[in-house]
C-alpha cells in the first residue's frame, strides 16, 4: 500500500519546491487539476498533510519536509542506477570528476597529470564545473563519478573520501578597503564589517542564514560583489585561483582549516576509480600552491 511511484515523487517535489500549484504543474508539462489530484492521492495513502493549503499560498508541513528530502535522494538514486547501467556498456568511456569553479585549481591540475603518468591505459577523466554545493547531487544522480569537495563546508553524507590537502583560509576584501593592507585577519575583524557584511552562500538544504550580507549562489557574482565594495567573504586559500585585480587576500589566521577530499558514492568501484584515488593518495598534504597576492 506505501510503495510511492517516482511519477508521485516528482510530482511531490515540483510543488514542495515551487510552493506553487501553478507554477509546479508548468514546469512539469501538466495540467494543474491532475496534479493538485495526484498530490491529495499522495496524501490519502500516506495517511499525513504534506502541504498546508490557505488563501495566503502553500507550505510544507513537517511531514512533507521529511518527505522532500527522502524523495530527493530516492530521484536521485533512481537517476544514478540509469546513468551508471548506460555508462557500463561503454568501456573507453571518461571517467567524470565535478569540482567547484576556481576552487583547488592547482591540485586538480596535479591530480590529473598524477593520475596520466601513473596508468597509461586508464580512462581518461572528464572536468565538469559546478557552483557551490552541487558537487553531491552531481554524484548522487550518477552525472559524475567523482568530485573534489570539501570538509566541513561540504554535504560528504554516503560517500566514500580520500583526504588530499589540508589548509587555511582568506578573507577576500576590496583592494581598496583598510582591512585589504593589514597583513592577518581574525574572524572577529571579519565578522561585522561597517557597510560590508560577510556574503551569504546557502546552506546544503538550500535556504541561507540570517544576515545583512548579499545572498549569493555563483562565484561570477560574489567576484562582481567584493570589487564592488559590497561585500566580503572567506574561502579556502586555493580558492584565490580565481580573484580579481580589484580583490585582496588577507590569511583569517583563526578559521577553521579546510580538507579537500576526493570523493566517491560509498561502495562504487571501478578500475578507473581505483586509478584516479591511487593518484589521489599520492598528492596526499601536498597543499595546492596559492596565487600570489
Amino acid at each position: 500500500m506505501d510503495d510511492l511511484e517516482t511519477r508521485e515523487l516528482r510530482y511531490f517535489v515540483a510543488v514542495a519546491e515551487e510552493l506553487h500549484f501553478g507554477r509546479a504543474a508548468h514546469r512539469l508539462g501538466i495540467a494543474q487539476p491532475p496534479l493538485s489530484r495526484a498530490i491529495r492521492q499522495l496524501e490519502r495513502r500516506l495517511g499525513v498533510q504534506l502541504l498546508d493549503r490557505d488563501r495566503r499560498g502553500v507550505a510544507l508541513t513537517g511531514a512533507g519536509g521529511v518527505l522532500l528530502r527522502e524523495a530527493r535522494a530516492a530521484l536521485d538514486a533512481v537517476a544514478a542506477a540509469a546513468h551508471r547501467t548506460r555508462r557500463a556498456e561503454d568501456l573507453r568511456r571518461p571517467l567524470v570528476l565535478v569540482t567547484k569553479a576556481g576552487a583547488s585549481h592547482e591540485l586538480l591540475r596535479r591530480l590529473l597529470a598524477a593520475a596520466a603518468a601513473a596508468d597509461t591505459g586508464a580512462a581518461p577523466v572528464e572536468v565538469v564545473l559546478c557552483e557551490v554545493g552541487e558537487q553531491a547531487r552531481f554524484l548522487r544522480s550518477g552525472r559524475a563519478d567523482v568530485a573534489l569537495m570539501h570538509r566541513p563546508v561540504d554535504d560528504l553524507a554516503g560517500f566514500d573520501t580520500e583526504d588530499l590537502c589540508t589548509e587555511g583560509q582568506v578573507a577576500l576584501l576590496p583592494s581598496g578597503h583598510p582591512l585589504a593592507a593589514r597583513p592577518r585577519l581574525t574572524l572577529a575583524d571579519v565578522s561585522d564589517v561597517p557597510g560590508l557584511p560577510i556574503a551569504r552562500w546557502p546552506r546544503l538544504d538550500g535556504t541561507y542564514p540570517d544576515g545583512p550580507g548579499p545572498e549569493v549562489r555563483t562565484q561570477s557574482q560574489l567576484a562582481h560583489l567584493v570589487a564592488l565594495g559590497k561585500t566580503l567573504l572567506v574561502i579556502p586559500a586555493s580558492s584565490r585561483a580565481w580573484q580579481w585585480p580589484d580583490h585582496v587576500a588577507v590569511p583569517v589566521i583563526d578559521a577553521p582549516a579546510i580538507t579537500t577530499v576526493l570523493a566517491r558514492p560509498a561502495g562504487h568501484h571501478s578500475p578507473a576509480l581505483t586509478a584516479l584515488t591511487r593518484a589521489a593518495a599520492g598528492l596526499r598534504d601536498a597543499p595546492p600552491a596559492a596565487p600570489a597576492p
